[in-house]
């Protein structure tokens, strides 16, 4: 039986990196709504309870019955998590004098405490909070401090309850991953056996029992999260899966053409379906970016509908949707960030069921089974993509003119990506393609003044934006180097025509999101 820790969720933006973290330790996890805990789950062997957007004292807090939880498995409060636990069972929280944000020290009280094992003293942690704990219950003590926050840390005496007000998995906790794997692997037992091996057996056995002998129609994207996908159902149902891979005119330069070619290699049966007057007509003046996805997801399961009538024991449409798609498309506070084409699109009526053997997963452990799967290098590696294409990075009205500009400009950035070689902090020699997380041209509503030849010119303006990231929920800029920069700005102004102006993203995620749309 598959472990797992579930982790419940409050709101807060850093709940999906606490899952990260764990499934880091080869643990893995289940980020769940604060109210839907699962009881009967025999595989549960821990639980953590995350930081929150709302003060416990809020009316609107998120609150939920630990009666049922407390003694059955241990527990981790996190910020809120461990406010709330306090409040709970008696203790106090209270707005703080201010905003307690950043950095911090802990002083320990129980340096041998088993939540602390193979901590340094003075341990840097990241705070993150409004309110503070006051007081502890009865039968609470204090196990750490820092110089502004007395009950930085907590436990219940004689009990696996424990509470800590900082943020162990951020990236500036410095052992934040110490804490996390004391308590998942030292007190909650983890056998640490999550791996890409493991979720390939175990989805491909699942797949085999929920699908039967239906046949399956997949939406192939081109990127890693649909060619994954198609790769783990193939495993499972071999010729009852159908791909479909939809030109809807805004791939990049050739795309259509190139991505057929490489699924020659993995033995999918792919279907190629020239859908792009389809989608030019229905996106015709429209500028808002929801809108936007929204029409592309919804011409998806249209033609996706379309072609499973051709199909005629057709009875499932399967997705690459990955976990961060979901996530960004709703959270528990009901705020929508962004709607994904293959969340945010999809009818409340559907003529096939839905599969999505990838949405537990991050970004980079698709990559993993990937490459456990034996998938081409260059599959795998290959930057995200949005399901919109460029149409999220054509901000306002969709144009033929417009998908071409922007077609050639980022076809010039994407190769000067792939062949500039840099060495890196490693010694090894790589590219910056394969340095950076994701890279894309944006074409902007603006035209701007400038000179060629003798001439005056009012043209377009394009931005260039690439990031660093491990998983798509935090990303920061890429310090591409400067004679780069230099070449990609010169190359686009004079080999596309239309384009005299060449700006770079420097903002990261949060506060900015990857795609400017």
């Amino acid at each position: 039986m598959q472990q797992k820790i579930i982790i419940l969720d409050f709101g807060s933006q850093t709940t999906q990196l606490i899952g990260r973290r764990l499934r880091d330790l080869d643990t893995f996890c289940e980020i769940l709504p604060y109210n839907k805990f699962p009881y009967d789950d025999p595989s549960i062997i821990g639980v953590i309870l995350s930081g929150s957007p709302y003060s416990v004292y809020d009316p609107e807090a998120f609150k939920v019955d630990l009666s049922r939880i407390r003694g059955r498995y241990p527990i981790l409060g996190i910020c809120y998590g461990a406010q709330y636990m306090a409040q709970l069972y008696g203790g106090k929280v209270e707005p703080a004098g201010s905003r307690e944000y950043g950095r911090a020290n802990l002083e320990f009280f129980e340096k041998d405490n088993p939540l602390f094992k193979g901590f340094d003293e003075n341990s840097q942690v990241w705070m993150s909070h409004g309110d503070t704990i006051t007081s502890i219950p009865d039968g609470f003590r204090c196990i750490a401090s820092t110089s502004k926050v007395r009950f930085a840390a907590y436990q219940a005496e004689n009990e696996p309850l424990w509470g800590v007000q900082f943020h162990p998995e951020a990236f500036h906790s410095v052992q934040g991953t110490q804490l996390l794997k004391n308590f998942a692997v030292d007190i909650c037992g983890s056998r640490q056996d999550w791996s890409p091996a493991s979720f390939i057996d175990t989805t491909v056995k699942q797949l085999k029992e929920e699908l039967g002998q239906d046949r399956v129609i997949l939406g192939l994207s081109g990127g890693v999260d649909s060619s994954v996908a198609a790769v783990l159902l193939n495993r499972a149902i071999g010729e009852r899966l159908t791909c479909i891979f939809v030109n809807h005119g805004l791939l990049r330069k050739n795309e259509f053409e190139d991505v057929m070619k490489d699924y020659e290699c993995l033995g999918l049966n792919v279907i190629g379906v020239d859908a792009s007057e389809k989608f030019f007509a229905e996106l015709a003046g429209v500028t808002d970016p929801e809108k936007k996805r929204k029409i592309i997801g919804k011409g998806f399961i249209d033609v996706f509908d379309a072609e499973a009538r051709k199909i005629s024991d057709a009875k499932w449409l399967a997705q690459g949707t990955i976990y961060p798609d979901r996530i960004e498309s709703l959270n528990i506070t009901g705020k929508v960030i962004k709607s994904h084409h293959n969340v945010g699109g999809l009818p409340e009526k559907m003529n096939l069921k839905l599969c999505e053997p990838l949405k537990w997963l991050f970004k980079d452990e698709v990559r993993r089974v990937g490459r456990q799967l034996g998938m081409p290098k260059h599959l795998i590696d290959r930057h995200p993509f949005p399901g919109p294409g460029l149409a999220v990075r054509i901000l306002g009205d969709i144009t033929r003119e417009k998908v071409s500009v922007l077609q050639e400009a980022d076809d010039i950035f994407i190769r000067a990506l792939r062949e500039w070689e840099t060495v890196c902090e490693d010694g090894c020699v790589r590219s910056l393609y394969d340095q950076v997380w994701q890279a894309g041209v944006i074409l902007l509503p603006v035209e701007s003044v400038g000179v060629m030849g003798d001439e005056r010119t009012y043209e377009k303006a394009v931005a260039i934006r690439a990031v660093t990231s491990t998983d798509a929920m935090s990303a920061d800029w890429a310090h591409l180097p400067y004679d780069f920069l230099a070449k990609v700005s010169n190359d686009i102004i004079n080999h596309v025509k239309g384009v005299n102006r060449v700006c770079y993203d420097i903002s990261s995620k949060p506060p900015a999101t990857i795609e400017w749309e």
